[in-house]
């Protein structure tokens, strides 16, 4: 089935994917061109939030609210509290960025590795379409299978994950030497 033009403008949920599109584009545009690093920060937050709203129209519940909760809500907090303890300039003046001397081998190698993985795709994909599901992948699915057929590997990675919490903490912390103790 082709889909023409016409065929796509009618459709209301094509607008509505066409202009959150173009604003995670130009937030993620503006990501790198921020001379100022909290603009950078916010800029990457449109853009999370319209990776979000993409992943929602297209049935990935889980994936979408993953990525407010985790991306939206720890790693920006997580930039914004490491840019308030570490000091950084926030003025215009601050230079951010590599001379254009190193710019322009660094987009000029991004678009050659575009080009290798369009090819890669297309080479080994061609024209054939992806099988569509009969439905939307939900998240009550997602948890009726992590705990159903790989329970034990979620709880061994829950351990993992617990045990580099424990060592973090063990390496972070600092113990008096041996004869200051108060």
């Amino acid at each position: 089935m082709t889909v023409t033009f016409s065929d796509w403008i009618t459709e209301i949920a094509n607008w509505v994917f066409l202009a959150i599109a173009l604003a995670t584009l130009a937030g993620a545009f503006m990501v790198v061109t921020a001379k100022n690093v909290v603009r950078a920060v916010l800029a990457l937050v449109v853009t999370f939030a319209g990776t979000a709203a993409i992943f929602l129209m297209l049935g990935a519940e889980f994936v979408g609210w993953t990525v407010v909760l985790v991306y939206i809500g720890a790693v920006i907090i997580l930039f914004l509290i490491g840019i308030m303890i570490t000091r950084a300039p926030l003025t215009e003046k601050t230079e951010l960025s590599q001379p254009m001397a190193m710019r322009a081998p660094a987009a000029a190698l991004s678009v050659l590795l575009f080009a290798i993985i369009a090819w890669a795709l297309t080479a080994s994909f061609g024209a054939a379409q992806l099988p569509l599901p009969d439905e939307a992948t939900t998240t009550a699915s997602i948890g009726v299978e992590m705990f159903t057929n790989w329970v034990i590997p979620f709880e061994v990675m829950s351990f993992v994950l617990l045990a580099a919490l424990i060592g973090g903490i063990a390496l972070a912390r600092r113990d008096a030497p041996e004869g200051d103790e108060a």
